[in-house]
């Protein structure tokens, strides 16, 4: 290799050998530099069970020594910040850190180099030296007696779990050399404790009526292991499920559910019993019901004295004033007085007070009277909002065609706009960022889009009479009513937006949601028509090739301005006969020139949506209660049947498009649209580790005024998001059509299907990894001329598919993700070349980075 060469090669990967050398230095630094002579660096806890793994996920979170912890599994980068300060600072810094972050200053530091007798110190402030150690991990030195307690404890925990007979011994291995050490715990667990018969005990007939009402609910069954974590979670089942009927004074104590084992026959299959008693067998429990309910609006505890009663409907309210109406107050109490109590009612009341955003709860009282202890009474103490809340953010965004962006915004709330607790939020926002150049891909050019939007949201429904009767307040339904506008501009075609709606909300549990959107109007007014080739070059060589195949002499023409690009593409494609004639690559580039076209009208198109959306949510995740949850997002939307009624005029809208009904001039959109997300997450590893899988299907269906999707409503392919081996519009579908990837890159359909399986794996709190595959693609319900069309005996081979690695790096409340992901399967390349995996690159992934998770 000549001088030259390696100099360009070494420029090349600078970035891994310098990286490679810093990893050298960091490991020449030795692990036990600070550890004391006599003393050993834990390295390493060892695990082995005599007779067979039981609980091993969790045996290790009882250890309570355990070694520094590595980054990536192999770097204890922790340990090594640590040991790179001077060692003779170390007890300094140590005591210094020990006190409050406004006592640490110089003042204090020269103190305790003059305790420490060191005063050739005095004023040194030891940036670094505080720096490294505060980032960075002590060594773990091995400690006899907390080997001894780890030994104890996982003993007790494997009891705990059933296994009465566990015996736990341990050894160390040092290495006085090298001053490190391992612990190896020798765990033998013998044959479990099991449950021969179940029995239960409950004098309380209501109590003992609802519970075997629910009996087939049990966590607790005979001939299992007599686990204990399974007997507490059978004393919450117990106690939820009796709240739920009302006995609110259930189990206060937490002593009257209580287990008993008869172990005098064998230690090995016992009986258990289970007891629910208060102190006298005579005392039954009582169902609760719920008395008075209070609701004061006040500005500070203080101020109760001052407040004027007011009721409704069997409510009281006291109010310093009357900028809030009583009947606002009412609609987020969910409870009655004299129903039974249900805890669940008294949450929601909660949450939906917060969720109006014009209170905060300052005070919240539940007391049972002192002449009768079954009837709860129930207090809410409100203090109001400001009127105007002022919020200025920047946030940076990442996209695959943005590139990095930034996003400032204002938003700025006006609470109780008309005394019944209305907000009308009103916003200013933008994106800001840098597209690649259409003409000069070697360049970036300025990308932005601004907007301003407002939206009075109402704490009810929106109808014309008392909703409550039909929708329950415990749904929570609220209105609201958006309309803002935007203007925007990438490649050169800017667009200018208009949208405004009628929002519905209800959420039948904190599971289930609802939403129903009327009048949902959207009005895009595309600007820059006539440059459209200047802004798409790839589309205007197609363009060219086309209008040379067909005409040399009319080609001629249009170089010379004497017919317009318009004009002779319209003459291409009235041509039938002309068409029907092509063969070979001149009907390939027939098929490369009418998408292209297709292309052209989709971007260019201005277009009025006016549609009515509902979505339907179902959704799991973050739920306690559900450790392997499901996720489905199904919406319907169908637009343009109330302009079709009204309008009959027709007005050419684009080459292929055809001729359309217009309202203002303006064609508008007919279609009917089906969107269905579907996920599911299991977790292993005692939830440590999760298998993500997500099932996406899209369906639009063009009709009346519309042949084809709008452009705001249609399906592309690619991204962070989607099939994270193809970037966004790069060059993946429709179908397997064979048609010219520059003109293929910018192609949209109506059909939709993709599949993302991901298996996440945390490496530290910080660090996370994944490993992924993608399929899927696009498709139209009609043959285009190119093969595109979904047919159920082909899609699956036509469906691309990727694979790839990513990294997590979670920082404070936000999630960074890096994926590295490589084309496995691409339809669109010719027969036999479609295993794209055979000329695998792994130094040349798509890389995709975003904020948050995929799905």
């Amino acid at each position: 290799m000549s001088r030259k060469h390696f100099s360009k090669y070494f420029q090349k990967y600078y970035l891994f050998f310098s990286s490679a050398i810093t990893i050298l230095f960091l490991y020449a630094c030795s692990t036990t530099k600070k550890v004391p002579d006599g003393e050993f660096l834990l390295t390493k806890n060892n695990f082995k069970y005599e007779d067979g793994k039981i609980h091993e996920d969790e045996v290790e979170s009882h250890v309570s020594q355990k070694p520094n912890k590595k980054q990536l599994f192999i770097l204890p980068f922790g340990l090594w910040m640590y040991n790179a300060t001077n060692p003779k600072y170390d007890s300094i810094i140590a005591e210094y850190m020990t006190y409050p972050n406004e006592m640490r200053n110089q003042k204090l530091r020269d103190s305790l180099f003059i305790k420490f007798k060191h005063p050739e110190y005095v004023g040194k402030r030891l940036f670094t030296e505080r720096f490294f150690q505060n980032i960075g991990q002590p060594p773990v030195i091995l400690n006899q007696g907390k080997t001894d307690q780890s030994a104890t404890s996982i003993r007790k925990f494997l009891v705990y779990k059933g296994y009465w007979d566990t015996d736990v011994k341990y050894t160390q291995d040092l290495d006085s050399a090298a001053k490190k050490a391992q612990v190896n715990y020798l765990i033998t667990h013998k044959d479990p404790t099991y449950i021969s018969d179940y029995y239960y005990n409950i004098p309380d007939p209501a109590i003992k009526n609802v519970y075997e009402q629910h009996l087939a609910k049990s966590l607790v069954r005979g001939k299992k292991v007599l686990d204990q974590a399974v007997l507490e979670k059978e004393v919450k089942r117990i106690n939820d499920l009796m709240k739920d009927y009302g006995y609110y004074k259930f189990n206060n104590s937490n002593e009257e559910i209580y287990f008993t084992a008869d172990t005098l026959q064998s230690r090995k299959n016992v009986p258990l019993t289970m007891d629910i008693r208060k102190d006298s067998v005579d005392s039954r429990y009582k169902v609760t019901t719920i008395g008075k309910v209070k609701v004061h609006l006040l500005e500070k505890l203080s101020d109760s004295v001052d407040t004027v009663k007011d009721s409704l409907l069997r409510i009281n309210f006291y109010k310093l004033d009357d900028q809030y109406k009583t009947l606002s107050l009412w609609r987020p109490i969910i409870l009655r007085p004299g129903e039974v109590y249900d805890q669940r009612k008294l949450d929601l009341t909660k949450r939906n007070i917060a969720g109006m955003n014009n209170f905060s709860i300052i005070k919240y009282d539940e007391t049972l009277r002192k002449s009768n202890d079954s009837i709860l009474d129930v207090s809410y103490f409100l203090a109001p909002l400001p009127k105007y809340d002022l919020k200025v953010a920047t946030d940076l965004n990442y996209s695959q065609i943005l590139n990095f962006g930034v996003s400032p915004s204002v938003d700025l709330t006006s609470r109780n706009i008309f005394g019944g607790a209305e907000n009308l939020t009103t916003s200013l926002s933008g994106i800001f960022g840098s597209v690649v150049g259409s003409q000069n891909t070697n360049k970036r050019s300025l990308a932005y889009e601004i907007s301003a939007q407002a939206a009075l949201n109402f704490p009810r429904l929106l109808l014309p009479f008392q909703t409550w009767k039909i929708i329950p307040k415990r749904y929570s339904p609220t209105s609201s009513i958006s309309a803002g506008t935007s203007i925007q501009n990438n490649i050169g075609l800017g667009r200018i937006g208009f949208n405004a709606g009628l929002n519905y909300y209800a959420n039948a549990n904190d599971i289930v949601s609802h939403r129903l959107t009327v009048f949902n109007s959207q009005l895009s007014l595309t600007r820059n028509k006539d440059r459209y080739y200047d802004f798409f070059p790839q589309d205007a060589e197609v363009r060219d090739q086309m209008f040379a195949i067909y005409s040399p002499a009319l080609y001629q023409d249009f170089l010379a301005g004497s017919i317009t690009s318009d004009a002779l593409s319209t003459m291409i494609v009235d041509d039938k006969g002309f068409q029907t004639s092509l063969t070979g690559d001149n009907l390939s580039a027939l098929n490369n020139f009418l998408q292209s076209l297709v292309n052209k009208d989709r971007q260019t198109q201005d277009i009025l949506i006016s549609s009515m959306i509902y979505n339907f949510i179902y959704n799991e995740i973050g739920k306690k209660d559900r450790p392997n949850p499901f996720y489905f997002n199904g919406k319907i939307e169908t637009a343009g049947n109330v302009f079709s009624l009204f309008n009959s005029r027709r007005k050419e809208d684009g080459i292929v498009s055809g001729p359309s009904r217009t309202i203002f001039n303006i064609p508008y959109s007919q279609f009917v649209k089906f969107d269905f997300d579907v996920r599911k997450y299991f977790t292993f590893n005692n939830e440590k580790q999760t298998l993500a899988l997500r099932q996406f299907i899209g369906i639009g269906i063009p009709y009346g005024n519309s042949s084809t999707m709008p452009f705001v409503r249609s399906y592309f392919n690619g991204g962070s998001n989607d099939i994270r081996a193809w970037r966004v519009f790069g060059g993946l579908g429709p179908a397997d059509s064979q048609i010219d990837e520059r003109v293929r890159s910018y192609v949209m359909d109506n059909v939709k299907l993709t599949t993302n399986i991901e298996y996440r794996m945390p490496f530290t709190d910080m660090f996370e990894g994944a490993a992924f595959v993608d399929a899927g693609n696009i498709w139209s319900l009609k043959d285009s001329g190119f093969g595109d069309q979904f047919k159920f005996n082909k899609f699956i081979s036509q469906m691309g598919v990727g694979t790839g690695l990513g990294l997590r790096i979670n920082v404070a409340y936000i999630t960074l993700r890096l994926d590295a992901a490589y084309k496995v399967y691409d339809p669109n390349q010719p027969n036999g070349d479609r295993w794209v995996i055979s000329k695998w690159q792994p130094l040349k992934p798509v890389l995709n980075f975003a904020f948050g998770y995929p799905f």
